[in-house]
């Protein structure tokens, strides 16, 4: 754990006992702080008092009290309004911080010579794979590295701040919108594709967060930026006008004169203005399609900035395991591979699936995202079928319609069985049964990750099904 001491001997609200609220209560009261903790889930509560978690409610306290109130990342303070809790907070003038801002005011509490390193890494999509594969590759090189953030362990619950650590943490929107002095020593933003436009007031709003990620900037920090888009490519050109800090573009799609490129399975290191030789990444199979290949480009750009060589880098990414329910590899069934990609839960990670494996069998669905699946339309003549499951079938089916032969299938269990028998009856040489939603897990599941255990369970037991029939 990771004591948080700005607070010490003052009241401070916790609003949201989830897995970061209950960290950060945990942190402000190891600080010394007074903790009155609170959530509307009366199950939530009780897991955080059986904690040792401090339960007061907000709603009838003096809020001219607090010195702060730490809000969970899920809970509105902006749009599409401000939860009461943030309202009576706003009211009074007390400040909204998350848990990143605690963990910034723990690093800022040390001497500048025993704080350690810190790598944040937001996007769209792509920033769990990139930043599992920045702490693998420096863990692979010995480092002593931190990860976690929205991914994994909780920030504050990571081990203790001291010089020589470096810390890897994944950034998500609604954790950077309530950060202020969170200092990155190397900042990657990845790719911004619509995404929870309804919490950020708009696309402008949603792009200003994730930009945060860059806010207290040093002349000798690195911006690291993908450049897959006009929409990025138009942020980077900010980023070397505003000058204030290192910018390393990267791309899979462009050759770089200056940054870092992975073209297919080479990758081309030009950091320092001059081409160096390509670095095979072929045998990076935990890594496919081109969206990872800028996963790769932005992990060997930051490692490069943390002082790596190449050599380490390289190992480090053929050596990576890859994370589950992203383009994840479950099983092969009398030839038909099936790939799970429940992470893919707006279009644009999709598109990413859809161009990693063309003429697959193509399971999607879920509850639909505001932009839906019709930017996805160039990859439509590919897809050899569709299985609609979820809230979203009758509109996909929909758009999908003289483009797509589609099935209903409503259910996964019904797609997964539909897919396999005829992806299987095909005769196609390496079928592939794709799982890539494009679209949110709560109609149905309680997050992507359950949705991607769910399929995986499916074709398992598709698996022995089989297994037994050849024995019987």
């Amino acid at each position: 754990m990771i004591p948080v001491r700005a607070f010490q001997g003052k009241d401070v609200a916790v609003f949201g006992l989830g897995r970061s609220g209950v960290s950060a209560a945990r942190a402000l009261m190891a600080g010394g702080a007074r903790v009155h903790a609170w959530d509307d889930n009366e199950a939530s509560r009780k897991a955080a008092g059986d904690a040792g978690v401090p339960l007061v409610d907000l709603n009838r306290k003096d809020w001219q009290t607090f010195a702060a109130l730490v809000l969970s990342p899920g809970v509105p303070h902006r749009f599409p309004e401000p939860h009461r809790i943030a309202r009576m907070a706003q009211l009074v003038g007390v400040p909204i911080v998350g848990d990143m801002e605690l963990f910034a005011l723990a690093v800022a509490e040390l001497d500048p010579a025993q704080r350690p390193r810190i790598v944040g890494i937001t996007g769209t999509n792509g920033k769990s794979t990139t930043t599992a594969l920045i702490g693998h590759i420096l863990r692979a090189a010995g480092k002593d590295v931190r990860v976690g953030g929205n991914i994994g362990v909780s920030v504050l619950d990571l081990e203790r701040l001291h010089a020589g650590a470096i810390y890897v943490l994944e950034l998500s929107s609604y954790q950077l919108e309530l950060v202020q002095t969170l200092h990155c020593d190397v900042a990657v933003l990845l790719n911004i594709e619509p995404d929870h436009l309804g919490r950020h007031g708009g696309m402008e709003g949603y792009i200003a967060a994730k930009r945060r990620i860059f806010r207290n900037s040093q002349p000798e920090d690195w911006a690291i930026i993908g450049v897959d888009s006009p929409r990025m490519q138009t942020i980077c050109a900010q980023m070397l006008f505003e000058g204030g800090r290192r910018v390393a573009p990267i791309s899979s799609q462009y050759a770089l004169g200056r940054g870092v490129t992975a073209l297919g399975a080479q990758l081309s290191d030009c950091l320092g203005g001059r081409a160096s030789p390509p670095i095979d990444m072929s045998a990076a199979r935990a890594l496919p399609g081109r969206h990872n290949h800028q996963n790769i480009a932005a992990a060997y750009a930051a490692c490069r900035a943390l002082g790596l060589d190449a050599r380490d880098i390289t190992n480090g990414v053929l050596s990576f395991p890859g994370l589950p329910h992203r383009l994840e590899t479950v099983a092969e069934v009398d030839g038909v591979r099936f790939v799970n990609d429940s992470k893919a839960t707006n279009a644009g990670a999709a598109e990413q699936a859809l161009r990693a494996f063309p003429g697959s069998w193509w399971i999607l669905g879920g509850r639909p995202k505001e932009d839906g699946i019709e930017a996805l339309a160039e990859h439509f003549g590919s897809v050899r079928k569709a299985y609609l499951i979820g809230e979203a079938a009758d509109d996909f089916a929909s758009v999908l319609a003289g483009r797509v032969e589609t099935v209903k299938c409503r259910t996964l269990d019904v797609a997964v069985a539909a897919a396999f028998a005829d992806a299987a009856a095909s005769g196609e040489r390496e079928p592939v049964v794709l799982f890539s939603p494009a679209c949110a897990s709560f109609d149905q599941f309680r997050d992507f990750e359950a949705r991607g255990d769910a399929f995986r369970g499916q074709v398992l037991q598709l698996s022995r099904q089989r297994a037994l029939r050849e024995t019987a």
